[in-house]
């Protein structure tokens, strides 16, 4: 099975970390915490779906918590929100797009880090989702808020999907480069269409509604 490329893992993991950690960083300046409570859920958002799909899998110590570069980048994307949060606040646009190629790489890479632990094919699916959105729930739950996966454009479903797909070329021993970014390709212009159109997935009717 091909892996990614491990410099160019790490510059795609630091990306995601940065922009999660961002996301988790506004989240928790919204709620007036203090220095450490951004920090907290900066790397909450940052780190934790990582560590779950690695307790999951048991690759222990997770690498959340075990790698000092990708600490350090949820760690500056923390102090970066809560110096300067106007700043951050009036690029959340280019933040979100980010944020969608964090959840591509994230879901994609990983169900291929599952697969490569030896996993069978639908738990690999379920890790991929978990990672990409984990840690957004999370930092949600920690600051007193239903989690956005849960009532924001699709957020989740994207990363099913990709995860799915990468999946199923790897037992069709299909997994290569071209598989690979275009899974993540997908699962970010899916992300980016939901956002960019305010497209939800189906909701239940409204009480008035059903009478």
């Amino acid at each position: 099975m091909l892996t990614f490329d491990a410099h160019l893992q790490l510059a795609l993991d630091l990306v995601g970390v940065f922009a999660f950690a961002l996301s988790g960083g506004l989240v928790a300046v919204k709620k007036r915490l203090d220095l450490f409570g951004v920090l907290v859920l900066s790397g909450a958002a940052a780190l934790g779906g990582g560590v779950i799909r690695d307790v999951l899998i048991g690759a222990l110590p997770p690498v959340g918590i075990s790698d000092w570069r990708l600490l350090t980048c949820a760690l500056v994307a923390g102090l970066v929100t809560f110096l300067y949060h106007p700043g951050v606040e009036r690029i959340s646009r280019f933040v979100r797009v980010l944020d969608a190629a964090g959840l591509a790489v994230f879901a994609v890479g990983g169900s291929l880090k599952a697969l490569g632990a030896g996993m069978d094919p639908l738990t690999s699916v379920f890790v991929g989702g978990i990672t990409a959105v984990g840690g957004g729930i999370i930092r949600d739950v920690l600051a007193g808020q239903v989690p956005e996966v849960l009532r924001r454009e699709m957020y989740a479903l994207p990363a099913l999907l990709g995860a799915i797909l990468i999946v199923t070329a790897h037992h069709y021993d299909q997994v290569n480069p071209f598989t690979i970014w275009g899974c993540v390709g997908l699962v970010f212009a899916m992300r980016m269409v939901a956002v960019v159109l305010d497209v939800h997935a189906p909701k239940p009717l409204r009480t008035g509604d059903l009478t």
